[in-house]
């Protein structure tokens, strides 16, 4: 069995972070009744013996003692941070695995980046290599961040080429939360193209996550539960959320049900490497089979049913139907339409009572009506974990490497332009040391370069599929 380190920076990562712990954990209760500390809890966290004093407390088999969590939690203002240290899962962070600052990076990529990142570099990297000790077999880095702010966009990157010089061969998997075109944060267009060359440089995979399609999902949730279609009978043990009155509530407070999407995502795409399957995939083989180019790596994500999120009494929908939701635009964690651009290739992970038998139906069923690659027709990637979510008997995570996700690429940079061609609040940025004008013209070539890309495999939707001539070998 493997084992994984999540390293959440900055506000947003840290409240998602939060978010995934909680909801692990209860996963593993729901399947672990004995209490006891077996390879699928040891993925995503160790065994300590508080008693003892250093590392000697680990246990690597037996009763569980106290569960520590293999993540690094990074963010230049304390708040977050505090708040989840004097809430109910303080006890699941080691104190030794904390890095924060009291400043804030002012929602400047540069501060994050140059400042921070120069200032807590060995910091940060001592951080990182006691949690490597601390597996026996490292797989992967799951990163999460947001790409509007300061901290996470500058920090979360740098911390991205940190990892690539220490750690080269262990794979690093981005969650990023990109920003709606009303968000609050002015600078975030900047902070956001100049944290993609980084993305584009440094990380294996990238899962970017839309706000805009978050709010919409919960948006649509609330209709539906407030319509009173789907009988409003609040689940009392939920996985997602954490008191009775959360709808009445939401309109307020909507980030902690868009927090709780994310986790679900990264809970359902760890599920094979936590638990047992008859169609296991590994972490690796998602990079390995979903990403042909290397700077092609932004995987667009679907959750379904999305009623798993909802908490709502709803009676389960027809599998074929779940497969069907994957591959529209209500379930994509981003907005973008999969069915009318083109595929790199395609994951589908299931859990729950699902047989090989339906997922090899369904791909036949869906195959017809989407559009893939001329020299990749048969790029399906798909695991079974016979666990299912908690309450639930079956979901769906797909990931597709699609050309859909230009468009959010293309908005980006005009955002960006809009501002760069009137030098708004520029000046911030190049009073840091370090900074001058042509990280933003670097940064910007590099998205015009990787959108031109994409263009390019899009040119190819209407070429024919050629049937390749095969070496015919003498029996």
């Amino acid at each position: 069995m493997t084992q994984s380190v999540v390293v959440q920076v900055g506000q947003c990562g840290n409240q998602i972070g939060c978010c995934f712990w909680d909801l692990a954990l209860r996963e593993h209760a729901a399947v672990n009744k004995k209490g006891i500390y077996d390879e699928a809890i040891s993925s995503f966290f160790r065994n300590v013996d508080t008693r003892v004093v250093g590392d000697g407390g680990t246990i690597s088999k037996g009763k569980i003692c106290s569960l520590k969590a293999r993540a690094v939690l990074i963010d230049m203002e304390e708040g977050v941070v505090n708040e989840i240290l004097q809430g109910p899962l303080r006890d699941v962070f080691d104190s030794k695995q904390l890095i924060t600052d009291i400043s804030g990076s002012g929602n400047n990529w540069a501060v994050g980046h140059k400042v921070f990142g120069s200032l807590y570099q060995e910091k940060i990297l001592e951080k990182l290599r006691k949690s490597a000790e601390h597996c026996d077999c490292l797989q992967c880095f799951f990163i999460i961040h947001s790409m509007g702010g300061g901290t996470g966009s500058g920090l979360g990157t740098f911390l991205l080429k940190v990892l690539e010089d220490e750690f080269p061969e262990v794979y690093r998997f981005v969650t990023s939360i990109y920003p709606s075109g009303e968000d609050d944060v002015i600078t975030s267009p900047y902070n956001s193209i100049l944290a993609m060359k980084e993305l584009n440089e440094h990380a294996d995979c990238v899962l970017p996550i839309d706000n805009q399609s978050l709010f919409d999902i919960i948006s649509k949730i609330d209709l539906m539960v407030n319509s009173g279609k789907l009988g409003a009978a609040i689940k009392p043990k939920s996985l997602v959320t954490s008191s009775t009155g959360v709808f009445k509530k939401r309109q307020e407070k909507p980030f902690d049900a868009m927090n709780n999407i994310v986790a679900n995502l990264l809970l359902n795409l760890t599920s094979s490497a936590r638990f047992e399957g008859s169609l296991n995939m590994d972490l690796n083989e998602i990079s390995m089979n979903l990403v042909p180019f290397p700077q092609l790596h932004y995987l667009v994500s679907s959750l379904t049913p999305l009623y798993t999120l909802a908490d709502v009494n709803i009676p389960p929908r027809r599998l074929d139907q779940m497969f069907s939701d994957a591959f529209s635009k209500d379930h994509q964690l981003i907005r973008a339409d999969p069915r009318h651009s083109l595929y790199l290739a395609c994951a589908l992970m299931v859990r729950g009572n699902v047989q090989i038998s339906d997922l090899r139906r369904n791909i036949e069923r869906l195959k017809p009506s989407l559009q893939f690659v001329s020299w990749n027709q048969e790029g399906w990637k798909t695991s079974l974990c016979s666990v299912p979510p908690v309450g639930h008997s079956h979901s769906l995570l797909a990931l597709a490497n699609n050309t859909c996700v230009k468009p959010t690429f293309i908005e980006l940079r005009e955002r960006f332009l809009r501002l760069y061609k009137k030098k708004a609040h520029l000046h911030h940025y190049l009073q840091i040391e370090g900074m001058e004008e042509s990280c933003f013209t670097e940064a910007v070539s590099s998205l015009s370069a990787l959108i031109q890309e994409y263009n390019q495999l899009d040119a190819t939707k209407s070429m024919p599929v050629e049937d390749l001539p095969r070496l015919n070998v003498a029996m």
